[in-house]
């Protein structure tokens, strides 16, 4: 019984990190830009010149 315990508590504690990356991510800007992602492979590269 005791090992339910601790797995329990490990997995709660492993989720609160998810979280708290989760709102990092939030908080850092990481998903701010939705438009650019989808037209990205609209735009041209530049191709390296040889020389």
């Amino acid at each position: 019984m005791n090992i339910l315990y601790f797995l329990i508590a490990c997995s709660i504690l492993i989720a609160l990190i998810f979280l708290a990356a989760f709102f990092w991510a939030m908080k850092d800007g990481q998903n701010d830009d939705m438009q650019t992602p989808a037209i990205r492979m609209l735009f041209e590269e530049d191709k390296p010149e040889k020389s």
